[in-house]
């Protein structure tokens, strides 16, 4: 048990360490991630990963440390899927380059949170009610055929339902205030848009979270295991965005491996008791899935290189609260009631 409290321990002083030195280094002042600065930072996280596996391994055996490795492989790449819609949002809200990386940190600090309880709650029920992983198993093929079918969906922002819930319960400002998410005027505390963006972000990572926190526990139902995966595909997130901010319209067939790997893994948990499929393989299946979808989409899309392609590909993707466009959906534009801040960040 000393070891076990010992691990946890390390591992949150790890962590804490880690986003201190984010937050202090790197967020003191506002300014635009570079692609080199980003790719640097995606490298950093990645070997930090492959450090922790390597000590995994070490430790706790290859089965342990396979099993990282394909949770930590299945929450990168179903992370790419939040990425698609933080550009959007990002795009709709014109949110200023420079302060996109600390909508992201917070956006981050409160996903590792509600993702920690949601693993905690999931192991409880899964170790309590093992008939629970039949239904974690349904989920999964019944998220990933629903992906497969709104491939091609546009949502329709302005009638995000969260964005409506905010605006009318909540004072707001014209336009951007710096970085800050609220600010007093005449003695009244106010909201400003970056809040609203992060508020959705976060409710982003709550949706994406219910579908890939029950993959992961088609690998393993350690905590551990399950948590530390989660946490460093987490960590990466922010820098993945930025890496990928101006090539993410060329990655139009990712959605479709994406959705088999949500299928795949979701079959892997239903059939637990007929076949246990092993981790080496599900970690080559996801390997495959993902990867060839990323190099067909880079072949398909080589000659589509224009930037003002990437808007148009990331309304594609689905952001939560939003109904799909042509769905019935009234257009709110005129009450402004969810109308996006406009391009020059000034406000309505």
């Amino acid at each position: 048990m000393d070891q076990i409290v010992l691990m946890w321990a390390g591992f949150a002083a790890f962590v804490g360490v880690l986003l201190a030195f984010d937050l202090g280094l790197f967020s003191k002042k506002s300014h635009v991630i570079s692609g080199r600065e980003a790719l640097l930072r995606c490298a950093a996280y990645s070997t930090l990963a492959m450090i922790f596996a390597a000590g995994v391994f070490h430790f706790q055996g290859s089965q342990k440390g396979l099993e990282f490795l394909t949770g930590y492989l299945i929450e990168y790449s179903l992370s790419v899927d939040n990425i698609f819609v933080i550009a959007l949002i990002f795009t709709h809200f014109a949110v200023p380059p420079q302060y996109q990386h600390r909508v992201l940190f917070w956006g981050i600090l409160g996903a590792l949170v509600m993702r920690g309880v949601l693993i905690v709650a999931g192991t409880a029920l899964i170790q309590e009610f093992h008939w629970i992983i039949y239904i974690f198993g349904a989920f999964l093929i019944f998220s990933g055929i629903k992906m497969l079918m709104s491939v091609d969906d546009e949502p329709d922002m302005e009638n995000n339902r969260i964005v409506k819930f905010v605006r009318s319960r909540f004072r707001m400002t014209d336009g951007y205030e710096g970085q800050k998410f609220f600010v007093m005027r005449d003695g009244v505390r106010m909201m400003t848009p970056l809040f609203l963006v992060l508020i959705l972000i976060e409710f982003t990572d709550l949706v994406f979270a219910v579908d890939s926190i029950p993959a992961v526990f088609s690998v393993t139902t350690d905590p551990f295991i399950v948590w530390t995966s989660n946490v460093f595909a987490i960590l990466g997130l922010r820098a993945l965005y930025f890496a990928l901010a101006s090539i993410i319209h060329r990655f139009h067939y990712l959605k479709y491996g994406l959705s088999l790997v949500l299928v795949v893994v979701g079959a892997k948990m239903l059939m637990i008791d007929i076949y246990k499929m092993p981790t080496a393989v599900a970690l080559g299946i996801t390997a495959v899935l993902v990867g060839g979808s990323i190099v067909f989409s880079m072949l398909k899309t080589r000659a589509d290189a224009a930037p003002e392609a990437a808007d148009g590909e990331a309304r594609r993707w689905w952001v939560p609260g939003s109904p799909a466009k042509g769905a019935g959906a009234s257009t709110a534009a005129s009450s402004g009631d969810a109308a996006a801040v406009p391009s020059d960040g000034k406000g309505q």
